[in-house]
């Protein structure tokens, strides 16, 4: 007990300023996003092409999503997991569409007006933080989108402080082999799956699953956020 609380005040003292002076991992990776094309982006994402839309219910059950639950869709885009969220947690569910791009999050209040979905609502987040309130998340997912953390720990400890503990962190993203996978994988995407599993870990997150049978040019891998330790009585002054 005594080891973990002095490396929970190592982290403490020692991450802040680390954060603070984090520098880009991939300086441009979301270029693309600042004033996005939609209807070209809509294709791409919600295409055949696309192995997570060919998957997409599959991937949806794997989240083990409840009535009544918060999810937090990372990098919504075109909002196809949002909306399929949104039916899953039912109306006395919500589901938070992160994104930096204004334009997708305009997309997906359209879309989802359309398919009289009220349970919604668009956050516009920073390229470095997600922006949702402290313990308000069930369900954290990231799909093809932690490849573009472009300042992966803050993001990860604004993500650790947004989901509640007990919650859960789910990430899909492409598998990136050397000599394996494509020539656009291996330049577009960061980091393999050992390196981002490392990543998350050390942003307090435990890894509790991986889906292998659903999958074949991405991982899905959930992480959870541990409970918090119950405080400890202070001792009574006289």
């Amino acid at each position: 007990m005594i080891r973990r609380t002095l490396l929970v005040v190592f982290i403490v003292g020692f991450s802040l300023p680390a954060l603070a002076q984090e520098k880009s991992v991939k300086p441009g990776i979301n270029d693309p996003f600042k004033n996005p094309d939609v209807a070209r982006f809509q294709k791409t994402f919600e295409g055949e092409s696309r192995e997570v839309f060919l998957h997409r219910e599959k991937i949806v059950a794997a989240c083990g999503l409840k009535p009544g639950m918060v999810v937090a869709d990372v990098g919504a885009g075109t909002g196809l997991f949002t909306r399929l969220f949104a039916r899953q947690v039912g109306d006395d569910g919500q589901v938070y569409a992160v994104d930096i791009a204004a334009k997708f999050l305009e997309h997906i209040q359209k879309t989802c007006r359309e398919a009289r979905l009220k349970n919604v609502t668009p956050v516009l987040c920073s390229e470095d933080r997600v922006d949702l309130p402290a313990k308000s998340v069930d369900v954290a997912f990231v799909c093809d989108t932690y490849h573009h953390f472009e300042f992966p720990n803050r993001t990860l400890a604004s993500l650790y402080r947004s989901i509640k503990p007990g919650g859960r962190l789910i990430v899909v993203d492409f598998q990136r082999i050397e000599g394996k996978s494509s020539a656009w994988t291996l330049n577009h995407v960061r980091a393999g799956k050992e390196v981002v599993e490392k990543e998350i870990g050390a942003a307090g997150f435990k890894k509790t699953a991986e889906v292998k049978d659903i999958l074949k040019d991405n991982y899905l891998i959930i992480f959870t956020r541990p409970q918090d330790e119950p405080k400890k009585p202070q001792p009574k002054q006289n």
